[in-house]
């Protein structure tokens, strides 16, 4: 019984040890808080001051990668493939005959109005001439030549059905993989090919909405695209007439030349637009900034104490951002330890 005592003592003064080596921690950690006449210690922060600068005011948006040319291949009218005169994959010019439908039936009723226009024609020219010794009425010639028309306008149906058969390329560039092949029956609903012209692409992409009267047609934009770093060119050639009201934002689409086809229509791009240049602009860190519920804010000192200053803000870069109001020039705006930092908290800044 000794021992169990012996143990529960010591256990018991272990304790009470504890405790108290917590609260001499805690009031010597309070007490180093502290300045000698009992104030907060001012907290050791970095920070800045604001100075005007010249700001290259660039947007950084998405867009997508679209063919310059683009187009689903069909045929126009319904028979037997009989001849397929691409490569899939393959470079074709414009002009070029794809595919070919049979026409035999077509070039039979050809022959055949051939021979009621052939008909006709004699039937007029006998019915002018009868009409010149009056022997007939003019409505009598009138009827022989209305029939000729007729003829001549069912052979110009007829040859323009045959030369559909014979599909072209309707530009250059490069086609797909074809999804017939020769001795198919084919019709208008079936897809044979997309063809699409990669030599030039465009990319389309949306800009808010304040910065649409920045944007001009002939302003040269840069871009990447995943899995690169090298950066490409385009112009700006288009813009919609309005802002989309559901985003409130502008779409605008630029060109680009893909001379060596490393650039595929489908893909995204990381867009570099220029906007105009800003002098006197008031620029901070970006690990200044904190988001909140109503907006962005910063610290700035002064007199000796963190003030905290809403601020609006415009275009962002990797290291910095563009202040609109808020802040002025001579400013020293806090850097470190913001998120900790509370409205009238004493600091000690050190200016970098």
């Amino acid at each position: 019984m000794k021992i169990k005592y012996l143990v529960y003592t010591l256990l018991l003064a272990g304790i009470i040890g504890f405790i108290a080596y917590r609260i001499s921690a805690n009031a010597s950690k309070n007490g180093d808080s502290k300045e000698k006449d009992g104030k907060s210690k001012p907290m050791s922060v970095n920070g800045i001051i604001v100075q005007p600068q010249t700001f290259d005011n660039n947007l950084s948006l998405s867009g997508s990668i679209e063919a310059n040319e683009q187009v689903e291949i069909r045929s126009e009218v319904s028979g037997i493939v009989e001849g397929i005169y691409f490569q899939e994959g393959s470079n074709v010019s414009k002009g070029q005959v794809l595919f070919k439908v049979n026409d035999l039936e077509l070039r039979a009723q050809l022959r055949q109005t051939a021979t009621k226009e052939g008909l006709a024609s004699e039937n007029e020219r006998r019915a002018k001439l009868l009409l010149q010794k009056e022997a007939i009425s003019r409505e009598e010639y009138d009827i022989a030549r209305a029939d000729l028309k007729s003829a001549q306008a069912q052979s110009q149906v007829i040859k323009a059905q045959i030369a559909k058969t014979s599909v072209r390329a309707p530009f250059s560039g490069k086609i797909g993989l074809r999804s017939i092949s020769p001795g198919t029956y084919i019709t208008p609903a079936i897809l044979v090919a997309k063809l699409v012209n990669i030599g030039r692409l465009k990319i389309t992409f949306s800009i808010p909405e304040k910065y649409a009267n920045q944007v001009k047609t002939n302003t040269m934009l840069t871009f990447t695209v995943a899995g690169s770093t090298e950066k490409y060119t385009a112009k700006v050639y288009a813009i919609e007439p309005g802002v989309e009201v559901a985003t409130r934002t502008l779409q605008v689409r630029a060109i680009a030349e893909n001379r060596d086809g490393k650039l595929l229509p489908g893909t995204f791009a990381n867009v570099e637009l220029p906007l105009d240049i800003i002098r006197d602009a008031i620029v901070v860190p970006t690990e200044a900034i904190i988001p909140v519920q109503d907006g962005k804010k910063v610290f700035i000192s002064s007199n000796g104490q963190a003030k905290e200053v809403m601020v609006e803000t415009a275009t962002r870069t990797d290291a910095s951002i563009l202040i609109l109001s808020g802040l002025k020039a001579g400013d020293t705006v806090l850097t470190s330890g913001v998120m900790t930092l509370k409205d009238e908290t004493p600091v000690k800044v050190k200016v970098k």
